[in-house]
């Protein structure tokens, strides 16, 4: 079974979605690829994934790192899988590009990757924020792409490194 709940953050609403194994969604009410893969059947009900994502945003949106991961379950092709895993290893309040998440993939499998093949698995990361998507900036420092719109990119990366000025649109 899947349960939902609304989280009110303060760059507007969010979505959450979780199954018995773990978290499996957390979208931007506006974004693209809202809600991509919620089954029609769900239930709103607070579950212990819920609740922990949710202490996650509190913790996230007061402008700390937060010290945990609430369980996730995400569900994807095995290259989208290895994309969600080096987007995880990225520090808080720092970026990476593409490009370098393409080179990392290849040295890893031996075969060339492209960075829109990452951008491509990059968008459609269903766990956002917790899985940061966020971080990931155009070479050069451009903000291109982001499902919940550039603006809140933006804005995360400032409410994470106020040095996030340094990106452009």
């Amino acid at each position: 079974m899947m349960y939902t709940m609304h989280y009110d953050s303060p760059l507007g609403g969010i979505l959450l979605a979780a199954d018995e194994e773990g978290l499996t969604g957390l979208w931007f009410e506006t974004q693209k690829y809202f809600a991509a893969k919620l089954a029609p059947e769900h239930e709103e009900k607070m579950t212990p994934a819920l609740d922990a994502a949710c202490r996650w945003l509190d913790v996230y949106f007061s402008g700390r790192e937060p010290d945990f991961t609430p369980k996730l379950h995400l569900v994807g092709s095995d290259f989208r899988q290895a994309v969600w895993a080096l987007l995880r290893k990225i520090p808080y309040g720092q970026t990476t590009t593409y490009g370098a998440l393409a080179g990392q993939l290849a040295e890893q499998s031996g075969k060339r990757v492209s960075a829109q093949a990452v951008g491509g698995a990059v968008g459609h990361n269903p766990v956002s924020l917790i899985v940061p998507c966020h971080r990931v900036v155009g070479s050069g420092g451009s903000l291109t792409g982001y499902a919940g719109g550039v603006e809140k990119k933006m804005r995360l990366l400032t409410l994470e490194n106020s040095e996030a000025a340094k990106f452009y649109q």
